[in-house]
């Protein structure tokens, strides 16, 4: 077996200027921090011709190359968790996430995760993202609903995360906010980083925050209920961030116990209103534009037929 995947290259854009070097391959590769310092430590991370640390600052335009190690033996169990699957090859699965489904494993989640249904359902996966986070490239929330990708082979997964780094994968979201937005639509553009007193929760306060742009449009409006149906298409993809951009608007999320205004009926819905409602990208092996738009959960449509009469915005 080789030592090493396939090398990686990167460059710098201006929004991670002065970013980490381990904190931004790991976001821009999809494997964990823990798995970057492992490549960082074997001198198989350069800029230019400089092997560099962990700690080292990016500059604007800079080119990183990567020669990821052969990842380690993951330690995790299939486990027979329903997907609803939405298309399948020998490459890449791609499925409809319902909420309450944790991604991959964390504090608190060791196991009944996605990543152990992927096992079960998939046997090997891409083990370039980690032991922890094999095939996963991106994920959502565990309150989230709606459409996801995971990489079956190494290739296929590196080639879908040069694409999230880009920002040429297609990624829109409809959800619930309180709040009746004067303007039709609008852009958040504001950086995210971790807050600086709670550091479970992101802020656009916090110092040396990475670039974050959100854009959103009104779909439905309704008054009786100080509520509005947003269609949201963020440019990057921070952690919680649209969470976090329309909390900072004057916007939260409905049923958002983070980040919003809990109402007396929020617990009823149990989560934020927010589903991934649709997903296009380029297939890294065959070429081919895959474009998925997998419907509003049940949850999300009762809530919604509960919110009185709607002024729909053309």
């Amino acid at each position: 077996m080789s030592d090493a995947a396939p090398p990686l290259a990167f460059t710098v854009e201006e929004g991670s200027v002065g970013t980490r070097i381990d904190a931004l391959l790991a976001e821009l590769s999809g494997a964990s921090r823990a798995q970057v310092k492992r490549w960082i430590d074997a001198g198989r991370v350069k800029i230019g011709d400089e092997v560099v640390r962990p700690s080292r600052k990016v500059e604007f335009g800079e080119s990183i190359e990567a020669r990821p190690l052969e990842p380690v033996e993951m330690a995790l169990e299939p486990e027979a968790i329903p997907l609803d699957v939405l298309f399948e090859d020998e490459h890449l699965i791609v499925l409809d996430k319902p909420a309450g489904l944790v991604v991959h494993p964390a504090p608190g989640h060791p196991d009944g995760t996605l990543v152990n249904a992927l096992l079960a359902h998939c046997g090997d996966l891409a083990g370039i993202g980690g032991v922890l986070r094999p095939g996963i490239v991106h994920r959502l929330d565990r309150g989230t609903t709606g459409v996801m990708v995971a990489a079956k082979d190494d290739e296929t997964h590196q080639g879908l995360a040069l694409q999230f780094a880009e920002h040429t994968i297609d990624r829109l979201y409809r959800t619930l906010v309180r709040g009746m937005p004067r303007a039709d639509e609008g852009r958040i553009d504001r950086p995210i980083g971790r807050h600086p007193r709670d550091r479970k929760r992101m802020s656009v306060e916090a110092k040396g925050g990475k670039a974050s742009i959100t854009n959103w449009r009104v779909l439905r409006r309704f008054r009786e209920a100080m509520t509005s149906e947003l269609e949201v298409r963020p440019q990057t993809g921070r952690t919680h961030q649209i969470r976090v951009h329309l909390s900072s608007a004057g916007l939260p999320l409905v049923g958002d116990p983070v980040y919003g205004r809990a109402r007396g009926n929020d617990a009823r819905l149990g989560r934020p209103a927010l589903h991934a409602a649709h997903l296009g990208f380029d297939h890294p092996v065959t070429g081919r534009r895959l474009s998925f738009e997998p419907p509003l959960p049940d949850d999300l449509i009762e809530w919604i037929a509960d919110l009185g009469p709607d002024e729909v915005v053309e």
